[in-house]
């Protein structure tokens, strides 16, 4: 995100996609193995149908930002076809599902740490602590401003790679000898419930295909680059997430790969050494600071401009001389480190996991709601009914309501709970605005 007094350049095909890509790929692929491994062969399945609902949703996003390039973003496209309640729950709901994210991508980090400290895993609330110790480490960068924020993203840009690369090429050389998988296709093991289930973890890593949506007024020729760069990064990612992960476990046991804090550094030290396992594991960390880096930058400037717009509290609306929303930074690292602290006893891989539901179905309500609004406006004659259109948004709000079955009674109760708690908020906005005469 450009400090506001940059001036703004426009984004062409390329750049759009490394947005789209570089948001979509953080700690999600790293740490999904060992979350995905108890289902064995189903996660494949799982990827599949992940990757066909994300570019059903995809092509949604884009072709609301495509007509609407005035809107503002998701926000508007709900407002424009269910007014302003349904747009600030929707936008509470996203607020809610980067904090989220953000609680995984701290827990990501340090369960790749752990490849160096392996006493880490073993002790007691140790994985809770670090998880808010790096958090905190990272909003300090941030309140120092964008710029700094920024130049951090672009050093950290590319790196999470070079561990996605290594696993190909282990598992082409390995498969070229002919060695048979680790883990063996069952297809009696096969079943629509786990499939379900991997299908809602996946879309955990898919979240951000909506990128290329929100800097509407700086893409170049938006009406063509958006939804090319939208689809075209959604497939890609997808595509590099279903090999990698594939490789994993036809690589190393099922059983293994489940109880691993680490499981692409684990799996190069059984191929390459450990050297090479603890520099996987270093490229991981990266990885998940980076994506950790941009997120809780968002998590301040939604807020900031939202309460620009007189749709959240004023105070998130304040901003330091940097352009910094430090109010908005602040309460979003104390809510952060309260989620991970309150769920200290689990394991990493399963604080990771339920931290990746529970932000998959925070932004399930977002899907849904623009899904549900693409179909209102084209019936409204305010969005352009195409046959494409005509068929993928359908299927795409079919497969979020999917998805919420698969994400579990858990993640989808945290998920209404942290919703409802947005209705207060609002009542203060409505008020504030009352006061104001607005």
């Amino acid at each position: 995100m450009q400090d506001r007094g940059s001036v703004a350049r426009p984004l062409g095909f390329w750049m759009a996609l490394a947005l789209v890509m570089g948001n979509m790929i953080g700690s999600g692929v790293f740490m999904l193995p060992a979350s995905l491994a108890p289902f064995g062969w189903n996660a494949v399945y799982g990827w599949v149908l992940t990757i066909a609902g994300s570019l059903c949703l995809a092509y949604v996003f884009a072709s609301l930002a495509r007509e609407m390039p005035h809107a503002g973003g998701p926000h508007g496209f709900v407002e424009a076809a269910f007014g302003h309640l349904p747009a600030f729950m929707i936008s509470w709901s996203y607020i809610v599902s980067i904090l989220v994210a953000v609680a995984a991508l701290a827990t990501a980090g340090v369960s790749y740490l752990s490849a160096f400290a392996p006493g880490i895993a073993a002790t007691s609330g140790a994985p809770a602590a670090l998880a808010v110790s790096l958090l905190w480490a990272i909003i300090l960068l941030n309140l120092r401003g964008a710029g700094a924020a920024g130049r951090f993203q672009l050093l950290t840009l590319g790196l999470k790679l070079l561990p996605l690369v290594a696993i190909v090429v282990i598992a082409a050389m390995v498969f070229a000898e002919g060695t048979p998988p680790a883990t063996p296709y069952a297809a009696e093991t096969i079943s629509m419930g786990a499939i379900n289930a991997t299908a809602t973890l996946t879309l955990w890593a898919m979240l951000g295909f909506e990128s290329a949506c929100v800097p509407q007024d700086k893409v170049d020729r938006p009406h063509i680059t958006i939804p090319r760069a939208t689809m075209a990064g959604t497939l890609i990612v997808g595509v590099i997430y279903l090999v990698v992960c594939t490789a994993v476990i036809m690589l190393m046991p099922a059983a293994t790969v489940a109880q691993s804090n680490a499981p692409f550094a684990d799996v190069i030290a059984g191929y390459w050494g450990e050297g090479a396992a603890l520099t996987v594991a270093l490229f991981a960390v990266v990885s998940a600071i980076g994506a950790l880096n941009g997120w809780i930058l968002l998590a301040g400037e939604y807020p900031l401009t939202m309460a620009r717009k007189g749709d959240f509290p004023r105070p998130f609306g304040v901003a330091n001389a940097r352009g910094t929303p430090v109010l908005g930074i602040l309460i979003s690292g104390v809510f952060i480190t309260a989620l991970v602290l309150s769920n200290y006893t689990r394991t990493m891989s399963g604080l990771f996991t339920f931290m990746a539901l529970l932000s998959t179905s925070a932004t399930l309500v977002l899907y849904f709601a623009c899904a549900a609004a693409a179909i209102r406006l084209m019936l409204l004659r305010r969005l352009t009914t195409t046959p494409t259109l005509a068929v993928l948004t359908p299927l795409g709000l079919i497969y979020a309501v999917w998805t919420f079955h698969g994400a579990g009674a858990e993640a989808n109760g945290w998920a209404l709970v942290l919703l409802v708690a947005g209705l207060p908020v609002y009542l203060l906005v409505r008020r504030q605005k009352a006061m104001r005469g607005t």
